[in-house]
């Protein structure tokens, strides 16, 4: 027989009653029923229930078994009475008769318990990560990520992609956040950089001929965490197509997103069509270029409504350029005590508040109520009635200004609004593309241009559009898929022209030389011959954390930072030893 197993405890059933078996695992629970001493046995697959009592030759040792001990036992196996089977169990009929025992690891007292639900603050279970992921919620999770990368890989070589290795140690990268540098040794005074995405090597492989790649890349960013963000890595499905358009990208990995969540997603609907949405729609329909679908609230425009009108803070506004007066929806608001709750919600997010109407049923007929409705008169009131398509027993909520000052809250606002009404349908996936990203945006005080997101897309117009338009109207083949509230994938067609890439630059403000000191290697392939390119990357650990229904993406990590970006398993960041720093001619500045 094997030294420590001959099944795991997934595997016994009731073909096995009457057979010799060994088993070794952890001490999931043990209980004593009237000096029957039951054990359930875990390992990663399942759980077995083994029991002892006086008859067994190690009943004594049995008795000293805890929690999480990591135990070996050989026995009979036995059927359950037919009263005492758990359906739950794959081993559910059967249960094992102990006859010899051999204790493997001991556990000392635990921080953390293994066994039911407790939440614990995070940071215990990060500090004690391996035993956090022992219990049943994170192992699944951990068993769920898995899965869904080995279904990418499948479905992406099943579309014809290759996956190619790209550089780790590397040169530093421009992808919009901060990297990690690494100090080189042989090259004093110079640094590395981990890669904060493979974005060069990617359209470089491009370059080289190869037609389709993929990986699963892992980047590092030093970027500030949040709940859906990682403080220091992450993986992405990252993938690059030659001589393709944008849609060409969109049906490519269409069908490999649709799959996986149909596969892994528990039933929760995905979605078929996949709506197309402007960077400019977006913002205004929904306050964010990554909008959650399943809350059906679309905001509008309803400025001219409140021009000259009798509420005096709305008409002064319109006076100023560039400001417009936006509703949300609000169908089944139509409270008093609902719109008032709305109104400090946009208080507690830093913002005056938010005007509100409702409409009420008065007998006889409908009545517009609440302090607007009052200052801009029933016509009025009746025209946003109309345009918002509400009825008695619905609201509408208002704000204005200049969209950037009050955009982002009007989105949380519609968000709110939707779960607290009841309009967002919270168990199924609701994707959408937005695209046509403006390639660039001045800066309200300087009015200075820069790159609004890649730079290195290609702008709608080429070469023309660069020379001859407003910067600010200037499109690029960008885009983004969102899911839920959550973005989830970003890409472009590449900017592959030297030309244009040079210009692209300039009117942000970067000579050529820049260029070339910059981007010298990927400038440089291009004038060899580059082909139309694009792609895209996929987050896997958000796309996992939808799949599990978490809200963190530390719950589907193994061993996530904490929110400081500390390893607390392991104590890193650590300090360098003398040594290390003088081998990399490095010295550490005291901080005041």
């Amino acid at each position: 027989m094997h030294a420590y197993r001959s099944h795991n405890c997934a595997q016994l059933n009731a073909s096995n009653v009457g057979d010799t078996v060994r088993l070794s695992g952890w001490v999931h629970r043990v209980r004593d029923h009237g000096g029957i001493l039951f054990i359930d046995l875990r390992d990663h697959f399942g759980i077995t229930q083994v029991l002892a009592d006086p008859d067994s030759p190690v009943f004594k040792d049995v008795e000293k078994v805890r929690s999480e001990w990591v135990i070996r036992i050989d026995g009979n196996v036995m059927a359950r009475d037919e009263t005492l089977i758990n359906p739950k169990l794959p081993t559910g009929e059967v249960e094992v008769f102990i006859r010899d025992m051999e204790v493997l690891g001991e556990c000392d007292e635990l921080p953390l318990p293994v066994f039911g639900d407790q939440e614990y603050p995070e940071e215990t279970r990060l500090k004690y990560r391996f035993i956090d992921l022992r219990r049943e919620s994170l192992h699944e999770n951990m068993m769920l990520r898995s899965n869904v990368v080995s279904s990418i890989r499948k479905r992406m070589e099943g579309q014809g992609f290759n996956e190619y290795q790209t550089p780790i140690i590397t040169a530093s990268s421009p992808e919009g956040a901060r990297d990690f540098l690494v100090p080189s040794r042989l090259h004093p005074g110079k640094f590395y950089a981990l890669p904060q995405a493979p974005q060069q090597f990617k359209q470089l492989i491009m370059v080289a001929g190869f037609d389709k790649y993929f990986q699963i890349a892992p980047c590092f960013r030093d970027e500030d965490p949040r709940a859906d963000r990682s403080p220091t890595d992450f993986y992405q499905l990252d993938l690059e197509m030659s001589f393709v358009d944008q849609q060409d990208i969109f049906d490519t990995i269409e069908p490999v997103l649709k799959g996986v969540m149909e596969e892994f997603g528990k039933g929760r609907p995905t979605n078929q069509d996949w709506p197309q949405i402007s960077y400019k729609d977006a913002a205004l329909w929904y306050g964010t270029d990554k909008p959650d679908l399943r809350n059906p609230i679309k905001m509008q425009i309803v400025s001219e409504h409140f021009a000259g009108s009798g509420f005096k803070i709305f008409a002064s506004l319109l006076e100023n350029e560039g400001t417009e007066i936006r509703a949300i929806p609000a169908p089944k608001g139509g409270s008093r005590k609902f719109c008032d709750r709305m109104d400090k919600f946009a208080i507690n997010e830093g913002l005056p508040g938010m005007g509100y109407i409702f409409w009420r049923d008065q007998g006889a007929g409908m009545e517009a109520a609440g302090p607007l409705a009052k200052n801009i008169g029933p016509e009025r009131t009746e025209a946003i009635r109309q345009q918002l398509g509400l009825g008695v027993g619905d609201a509408a909520f208002f704000l204005g200004g200049k969209p950037s000052a009050f955009e982002a809250v009007a989105g949380r606002a519609r968000v709110a609004i939707g779960e607290e009404l009841g309009l967002t349908d919270m168990d199924k996936f609701e994707f959408c593309w937005v695209v046509d990203f403006p390639m660039y945006e001045a800066d309200e005080e300087t009015g200075k241009i820069d790159f609004s997101h890649n730079p290195f897309s290609m702008p709608q117009g080429g070469m023309e559009a660069l020379s001859a338009e407003d910067p600010t109207t200037i499109l690029g083949y960008q885009y983004d898929l969102a899911c839920n509230g959550y973005e989830l994938l970003s890409g472009a067609i590449r900017n592959h022209k030297p030309e244009i890439m040079y210009r692209a630059f300039e009117i942000a403000g970067y000579p050529n030389s820049e260029v070339d000191k910059r981007f010298g290697g990927m400038v440089r392939a291009f004038t060899f011959g580059a082909p139309p390119h694009g792609g895209c990357a996929t987050g896997i650990d958000r796309l996992v954390m939808l799949l599990a229904n978490e809200t963190s993406i530390r719950e589907v990590i193994m061993f996530p930072m904490n929110q400081r970006a500390e390893d607390l398993m392991l104590e890193g960041p650590s300090d360098p030893t003398n040594e290390q720093l003088r081998e990399l001619h490095l010295r550490v500045i005291p901080q005041d």
